[in-house]
């Protein structure tokens, strides 16, 4: 059985035993179930195009069973000369970014559902069973263990000496850095139904700013997790728990003064750090990845329908889209230099032209799906599979 299938039969489980549960958004994978389009349109065929670039696979691993066909938020972490990544069984293993070796690897035996993060000397990596660990990144060696309230799904954020975390019931955590002991917690109240999210925390000066699953942002106190304010970011609409649903799913984007938002169904919005005051909306795209932003004023954006998105950051204007990889399961983008790059359910790294969105070329990394966004370091693409594949891609030009 696909993983494709897996999850549809999973939210359909979901869904039928209880009335009070989270859902993973899963509208690319089934062509938007809870939306009003056609829930039958299938994934766009790859077609023959001009191809204006070519690639070199530096180099690509296999590391244990990845996300082990379950819906989970590990993504790859770099520092100096490693590259770090952690897959569901529990598996950890750095590797030299340069040429793949390995220079580590640890068996935790616990189902790590999100990471890892990297602060200073220490690897952070949380579970399906609610622990957060952390490991020496020269060793590997574990440092701590400490549990929490439920699940975390969102990638832990370090800012100074503490480690926050949110967690699938609603509450966020300040964890000592050095010592997993709790410095304190925050409760949110959550809806009856949500989706599954991983958006994390943000942080700008004294002030952590989250997107809850009520289509709210949320400032609160980095001090003692006091709330500052609060902004309605969706309004919930329609008569059941699922066409109601308003989550922020996504990592909100921060530039300057200005948090960049996005949500499941209720569009795109920037808003002010200062105190909460919407500057635009976009009702026309919404996302459940969050969004990805240049140098140059311009965001970029994966829908609801993996068409790709530039827009202006001013004023949310859109300059281009691109459909031809509609439906394609598509991750956050990533950007650098001239391109946009994602990858998507077949195993696509995609290459796109920020300048008009025209797709420049693609290479096949693996068969099973891409759903992490690609880490970009020296004008190297490094992407992390489903399957724990993990590659290294450089562009070479004709």
């Amino acid at each position: 059985m696909t993983i494709f299938m897996r999850r549809i039969l999973a939210l359909c489980l979901v869904v039928s035993l209880s009335a009070c549960a989270t859902l993973k958004p899963i509208g690319d994978a089934v062509g938007g179930l809870f939306s009003n389009s056609d829930n039958s349109e299938p994934p766009a065929e790859l077609t023959d195009y001009e191809a204006e670039l070519k690639f070199e696979i530096v180099w690509d691993e296999s590391d244990g069973d990845g996300v082990d066909e379950k819906i989970l938020n590990l993504v790859p972490a770099v520092v100096d000369d490693k590259i770090i990544i952690a897959d569901h069984a529990g598996l950890i293993v750095a590797r030299r970014l340069t040429d793949g070796d390995t220079l580590w690897e640890v068996e935790t035996d616990l189902p790590i559902s999100v990471g890892p993060v990297i602060s200073d000397d220490l690897i952070f990596v949380a579970t399906s069973k609610a622990h957060v660990l952390a490991l020496n990144v020269a060793t590997g060696e574990a440092v701590w263990k400490q549990r929490v309230s439920s699940e975390v799904l969102a990638l832990p954020l370090i800012v100074g000496e503490m480690l926050l975390l949110r967690t699938t019931d609603g509450k966020e955590i300040a964890l000592n850095k050095a010592t997993g002991k709790e410095i304190w917690s925050v409760a949110d109240t959550t809806p009856a139904l949500t989706i599954r999210g991983d958006g994390a925390p943000i942080i700008d000066g004294e002030t952590i700013i989250i997107g809850s699953a009520s289509g709210k942002l949320t400032a609160l106190s980095l001090k003692d997790g006091a709330h500052l304010w609060e902004t309605s970011i969706a309004i919930p609409r329609g008569r059941s728990e699922i066409e109601r649903l308003t989550d922020i799913n996504g990592t909100p984007l921060l530039i300057n003064s200005t948090v960049y938002i996005s949500t499941y169904k209720s569009g795109l919005a920037s808003v002010s750090t200062v105190d909460g005051d919407i500057l635009w909306r976009n009702e026309t795209i919404s996302s459940e990845h969050g969004l990805a932003a240049d140098d140059f004023s311009y965001l970029y954006v994966t829908d609801a329908d993996s068409d790709i998105w530039k827009l202006d950051q001013d004023n949310g204007r859109s300059y281009w889209k691109q459909s031809a990889l509609h439906r394609r399961q598509l991750s956050m983008p990533a950007v650098y230099e001239d391109y946009v790059v994602v990858g998507d359910y077949e195993g696509y790294l995609h290459w796109l032209s920020k300048t008009d969105g025209r797709l420049l070329g693609r290479v096949e990394i693996t068969d099973e799906p891409i759903f992490a966004k690609p880490i970009i370091v020296d004008n190297v693409v490094y992407v992390y599979a489903s399957d724990g594949t993990l590659a290294a891609v450089k562009v070479l030009l004709f």
